[in-house]
């Protein structure tokens, strides 16, 4: 193909469903194409390798915190540890962690300064609720929408109110963050995949059904509460492609 020829985002972004879906082996070649005409600038190993589905699989809790170079988490968990692999990734509430330690019911992370400033952790305290999901395998039921489990920054619930069964909860987005948020979009919430409702200047909603609020922290949350906040990963990288055409 010639590489003047322009990008053909519908054959990025389809092998990358079907991927997801159906572990094909077509987006591999396809994205490694498109990343050799675009000066591969950004590493496949994060699109492909590690990834999930903002469905969480465990309600964890914090176990022990304790401050090194980084601040070691110990996290209370249902899963089979022995079948977790030392160096495995977990999404901790959205983040995407390393498995350093693990023992029967707890397994245990490191988190930079860099995590720290952009997330919630600074928050937690023993005790904490946390939302936990293992990373997503190529084959895999793809049941919410694809998450890198890299946090944009943190974003405050202004308000909840009842509908029906379910609660609709208003957010407040940081400023540089709310252009990628849109209306009937994904949005990935302490990691929870969520259909945003609506969208006004910073401000959006989404709403959270009974089952969701049981499995997940949402249950517990109260205004003024501060979610850990994940753009949709294809319009980051829109976004990107954007930029570098102008």
């Amino acid at each position: 193909m010639n590489s003047r020829e322009p990008i053909d985002l519908g054959g990025v972004i389809d092998p990358l469903r079907y991927a997801a879906l159906r572990g094909s082996k077509i987006f591999v070649r396809r994205w490694a194409k498109f990343a050799h005409r675009r000066k591969t600038w950004f590493s496949l190993k994060k699109v492909l390798l590690v990834v999930f589905t903002g469905i969480v699989t465990d309600l964890g809790s914090v176990r022990s915190l304790e401050a090194r170079g980084d601040t070691r988490i110990t996290f209370n968990t249902s899963y089979a540890t022995d079948e977790i692999e030392i160096g495995a990734s977990i999404s901790c509430s959205g983040a995407c962690l390393t498995v350093l330690e693990k023992g029967p019911g707890w397994f245990a992370v490191d988190a930079s300064a860099e995590t720290l400033s952009k997330t919630t952790f600074g928050d937690w305290e023993v005790g904490t609720t946390v939302n936990l999901e293992r990373a997503l395998k190529l084959g895999d039921e793809l049941g919410g929408h694809l998450v890198s489990g890299h946090v944009d920054g943190v974003a405050v619930v202004s308000e909840i109110r009842r509908e029906g069964d379910s609660l609709r909860f208003m957010f407040q987005a940081p400023t540089e963050h709310a252009y990628f948020i849109a209306r009937k979009g994904s949005v990935t919430l302490d990691g929870v995949s969520l259909t945003v409702n609506d969208v006004r200047d910073c401000s959006f909603s989404v709403n959270i059904i009974p089952h969701t609020a049981e499995v997940t922290t949402f249950g517990a949350l109260k205004a003024g509460g501060r979610v850990n906040l994940e753009i949709d990963l294809i319009a980051r990288y829109l976004e990107r492609l954007e930029q570098r055409g102008r």
